[in-house]
C-alpha cells in the first residue's frame, strides 16, 4: 500500500552502506566506539527512514535501528533489520546484551538539546559524549549519483514555479497572494512541503516573495533578503506589500523533493525596470556567469567570493552587496542537500577546495535601502571540469 502512495524512491542500500562505512572511518579516526544518531536529517541519511527512533552505530558490527513509531512503515523504508521498542528505556538493556556500549560515545552535539544529551547519558550509562557532527557534515557534503538525481528532481519543481510566476505577478498584487499561488504550484508537482535548516532556532520558509521596501528590512535570519512576513512571531517571508511598476519582485524559492533541497532566485518586473536597479542586476548576472566559467573541482570556495566581491566593489555597489548595514551577511553561497545550510559555505574566510559532487546555491544580491533589492540565485553541482547548473531556467529578468 505505502509504495503505491509514495511517489519518491527509497534510498538505495548501497548508498546507506557507504555512508555507514564513512561514518565508521571518521569514528575510528576520532577514537569513538559508538555513535548515537537522533536528529531527523541525519537519522534519515543513515537509515533511510524518518520514523520515530534512534540509531546506534558501533564501530564494530552492524548498526542497530530502534524504532518506536511507526514500525511497519520503517520496515518498508529502511534496508536494516530494525528493533521495535515501546519506549527508549528498553535500548540500554538490548545494547548491553550486544556489548555495544564499550568505549567513547558520539552524538550530534550541534543540534541535540541539553535535556536529551543528559537523558541519553543516563539511559546508556555514559559519562559524556563527543561531538560527531563534524564527521557527519563532511560525509554529507559530497552527493552520490542518487542524491544528485533527487536534487535535479527538486530543481524541476523550481522551474515549474518560476514559469508559474510569470502568470501571477502583476502590478498591485500582494506578495502574500503571489506566495500562495506559487506554493500551491510547487506542491502540485511533488514539493515535500517545507525546508529543513540545521541549528537552534533556524527556521525558513520554502518561498520568499519580496518587492520594494519589504526586501530591504532586516530580520534575525542570516540571509541577505528576508522579507517582512505578516507577523512579529514569524518575522520573515512574504508580506502584504503590493507590486509596484518597475520595482523588482524577488522570487526566492526552495525546491524540495524526497528530502533534497534546491534554492534559486529570479527577479520579475511589472513594466520596465527602474534605472537604479539596472546596474545591480547586470553585476549580479556577471558574477554568476564568471563563476560558471571558471568553476570546477579544485577551485577554492574563497575564490568564488573574492571574485564576486571584486566585481561588486569595482561597480561601486559593495555597500549593498549581500545586504546593507546590520543586515549584511558574510557569504555568497551555501551548500544544499537534506538541509538548506549544509557545507560548503562560500565566504572569504572558509577555505574549502571544491570536490566533484558538492552542491551549493550561489546568490549575488544587492539591496538598495528604502528602494528595493535585486539579485539572482543559482544552484551548482561541482564537476571535475565545470559547474553544472541544476536547472536551465534563464537568469534573465522576467518582465510581466
Amino acid at each position: 500500500m505505502l509504495t503505491n502512495l509514495v511517489a519518491a524512491e527509497f534510498t538505495p542500500k548501497a548508498d546507506i552502506d557507504k555512508r555507514i562505512a564513512g561514518l565508521k572511518a571518521g569514528m575510528e579516526a576520532e577514537g569513538i566506539a559508538f555513535a548515537v544518531i537522533l536528529q531527523n536529517a541525519d537519522f534519515f541519511y543513515f537509515s533511510g527512514t524518518m520514523q520515530k527512533g534512534v540509531m546506534i552505530v558501533p564501530l564494530e558490527g552492524e548498526p542497530l535501528l530502534f524504532i518506536e513509531k511507526s514500525v511497519d512503515r520503517a520496515r518498508i523504508e529502511s534496508p536494516f533489520n530494525l528493533i521495535p521498542i515501546k519506549k527508549d528505556k528498553e535500548i540500554r538493556n538490548i545494547l548491553a546484551e550486544k556489548g555495544a556500549l564499550k568505549g567513547k560515545g558520539g552524538m550530534e552535539l550541534d543540534v541535540i538539546p541539553v535535556a536529551v544529551f543528559e537523558r541519553y547519558k543516563g539511559l546508556l550509562g555514559v559519562e559524556s559524549f563527543t561531538d560527531i557532527s563534524p564527521i557527519i557534515k563532511e560525509l554529507r557534503i559530497v552527493k552520490s549519483p542518487f542524491e544528485i538525481d533527487q536534487v535535479k528532481r527538486s530543481g524541476e519543481i523550481v522551474s515549474r514555479v518560476f514559469e508559474k510566476a510569470r502568470h501571477v505577478i502583476s502590478e498591485g498584487v500582494r506578495e502574500i497572494d503571489i506566495d500562495a499561488d506559487l506554493v500551491a504550484e510547487g506542491r502540485r508537482y511533488g514539493h515535500h512541503g517545507f525546508l529543513r535548516m540545521r541549528g537552534l532556532n533556524q527556521e525558513m520558509m520554502n518561498l520568499y516573495v519580496t518587492t520594494g521596501v519589504s526586501a530591504t528590512i532586516h530580520s534575525a535570519g542570516d540571509v541577505p533578503i528576508s522579507g517582512v512576513g505578516v507577523s512579529a512571531a514569524i518575522p520573515q517571508g512574504s508580506s502584504i506589500k503590493t507590486v509596484e511598476r518597475g520595482v523588482p519582485v524577488n522570487v526566492d524559492y526552495g525546491g524540495g523533493y524526497n528530502g533534497y533541497i534546491t534554492d534559486e532566485t529570479r527577479p520579475f518586473v511589472a513594466g520596465e525596470l527602474r534605472e537604479e536597479f539596472r546596474r545591480p542586476y547586470e553585476v549580479a548576472r556577471e558574477i554568476v556567469e564568471e563563476a560558471a566559467q571558471f568553476g570546477k573541482e579544485g577551485v577554492n570556495a574563497t575564490e568564488l567570493f573574492d571574485k564576486a566581491y571584486t566585481r561588486a566593489k569595482n561597480a561601486g555597489l559593495e555597500e549593498g552587496f549581500m545586504g546593507h548595514g546590520a543586515g549584511k551577511v558574510g557569504f555568497i553561497g551555501h551548500g544544499l542537500g537534506l538541509e538548506i545550510n549544509e557545507l560548503p559555505v562560500i565566504t572569504p574566510r572558509h577555505k574549502r577546495v571544491l570536490k566533484e559532487g558538492m552542491v551549493f546555491a550561489f546568490e549575488p544580491k544587492f539591496i538598495l535601502p528604502g528602494k528595493g533589492a535585486i539579485g539572482i540565485e543559482v544552484d551548482f553541482i561541482v564537476r571535475k571540469d565545470r559547474f553544472e547548473r541544476v536547472i536551465d531556467f534563464p537568469i534573465d529578468i522576467v518582465y510581466v
